[in-house]
């Protein structure tokens, strides 16, 4: 049902854009309602205007944090215009009918932004001007509300076509954006008084941003967040939804490990892997494991990357790089392929939340980060063979290798590299016997070699395998009811295993 503009309650912040807007709605008639410097600024233009304290018949109060807050000002915004009990109050009480609200709030992300003072702040922190967004939002059957300078073309051209009449269909539109705007601006206070202990999923302020497109070009894709707060973007294209899933599992793979390491990933999970006393030396380790699935992939260090490193990384197509720095050479050389995304990971520490999310039927699933990384105080030696030094360190790097390896996982490792891995498979014993063939396929020779589960073995079958394939150290939970036949296994052909009672799962 269309309806006619007569009364526009007014009061914004930001009054660019603004003059045109109330030209267009001067000519049609509609009388102005406003506060403080908003109503001095449509005066201004010559425009009649009444200010607030003359309708509710109460002055501005406590330094301006109350002006607005009264019954006839929100009495004219919310009385349902069909109910005649609301309109014989309205009547009763001499409350002025109210059918446009145009509000842009404090700008209090701004405040935060440049870093002003505690007072500051919460002084920015609107509470007449949301208070009238969700109220003239809430009754968008008969009010129109704008809800922030951002809307004020919509408004115009709306202004424009319609000559001050509008749609339900309008106003519901107008009252989507402004519970958006709301819901932001409640969200930016909320992190402000969160602080750095990011309790909460911290959605994008501006609303999120549209990315091409999803996991496939088919499905519609965007990203709430703040990419800058922990990276910047040196080069290449835009990032993609799928991008964006790969450089969260690389920075999550590379933050536990202290060594001069690097990872090659490819969807989501790690293709190739070393700790090497350098980064070229690390990078052709790890291409080494599997140099066919590194085409595409995403490389991810915790070193800066020099000019070294960078002639031999350059040397195949990837996607994406992730250092802390570079080299002014590295990137001469890296800025060669247009597209290619290369990343300063400039706050590791804000680089994953403390608490991750998934979205599941109608609901979400939260669960706090996997941040438990073993060490080698907390083995437990289960058989009668303990491993030897070299062999503890193989393990340990295996251990955080496939805690970050789609479950099922199981992962070989030989002298800190990454030999192959099993990946997302049904079966425990599926995932070491893709495992085994890929290091085969490379020539790896595994005699020596150390094994991850990232799960307990239900059967002694896969320690089975793993000894006829010439591995010598296995590290896994424990936990099974059948773990005594696993170590029987082992102390009978003198394998070494130890245990860590935390299992590693990750769906």
């Amino acid at each position: 049902m269309s309806q006619k503009i007569q009364t526009a309650l007014i009061s914004v912040y930001h009054k660019e854009g603004l003059e045109e807007i109330l030209q267009e709605l001067n000519n049609l008639r509609i009388k102005f309602i406003s506060t403080g410097g908003t109503k001095d600024f449509i005066q201004s233009l010559g425009y009649e205007c009444e200010a607030v304290e003359e309708v509710s018949g109460y002055p501005s109060i406590l330094g301006g944090r109350v002006k607005t807050l009264h019954p006839k000002i929100f009495g004219g915004i919310l009385y349902r215009r069909d109910n005649e009990s609301d309109k014989k109050q309205v009547k009763s009480y001499d409350i002025p009918s109210i059918d446009l609200v145009i509000v842009d709030l404090y700008p209090f992300e701004e405040t935060v932004g440049t870093g002003g003072s505690e007072e500051e702040i919460i002084e920015k922190i609107d509470i007449g001007g949301i208070s009238l967004i969700r109220g003239a939002a809430k009754n968008y059957k008969d009010v129109l509300i704008v809800a922030s300078k951002d809307q004020y073309k919509p408004l115009l051209d709306l202004i424009k076509e319609k000559q001050g009449l509008t749609t339900l269909d309008d106003r519901r539109w107008f009252a989507k954006e402004a519970f958006k705007v709301s819901s932001g601006y409640d969200t930016a206070i909320f992190n402000y008084f969160d602080g750095d202990q990011r309790t909460a999923f911290r959605q994008a302020l501006n609303g999120g941003k549209q990315l091409r497109y999803g996991e496939n070009p088919h499905q519609k894709g965007m990203f709430y967040g703040d990419f800058d707060e922990v990276f910047e973007q040196l080069h290449g294209k835009e990032i993609s939804y799928n991008n964006l899933l790969d450089i969260d599992a690389a920075v999550s793979l590379i933050a536990d490990f202290n060594e001069t390491a690097l990872a090659i990933l490819k969807h989501n999970n790690a293709c190739g892997m070393a700790c090497r006393p350098t980064v070229k030396e690390a990078w052709e380790a790890a291409l080494a494991a599997d140099p066919v699935s590194a085409f595409g992939g995403i490389v991810v260090t915790n070193r800066p990357v020099d000019k070294e490193a960078a002639e031999a990384i350059h040397e195949i197509f990837f996607e994406v790089i992730i250092a802390p720095s570079y080299d002014k050479e590295a990137l001469d050389i890296l800025f060669q392929k247009k597209n290619r995304i290369i990343l300063v990971l400039k706050s590791p520490e804000k680089a994953t939340q403390l608490l991750q999310y998934r979205s599941v039927l109608n609901g979400v699933l939260v669960q706090d980060k996997n941040a438990s990384v073993q060490t080698a105080e907390q083995l437990q030696v289960v058989t009668d063979v303990a491993p030897r030094e070299h062999e503890t360190g193989d393990l340990l790097f295996a251990n955080v290798l496939v805690k970050h390896t789609k479950s099922n996982a199981i992962v070989l490792v030989k002298n800190k590299q990454l030999i192959a891995s099993g990946t997302g498979q049904t079966s425990r014993v599926d995932a070491l016997k893709q495992a085994i063939e890929k290091a085969t396929t490379f020539h790896f020779d595994l005699k020596g070699a150390v094994m991850a589960s990232d799960a307990f073995f239900p059967f002694p079958d896969c320690v089975e395998i793993a000894h006829q394939a010439g591995i010598t150290a296995v590290i896994q939970p424990g936990g099974s009811i059948r773990d005594a036949e696993s170590v029987e296994y082992c102390n009978q052909h003198g394998l070494a295993m130890v245990t860590t009672g935390v299992r590693h799962f990750k769906h």
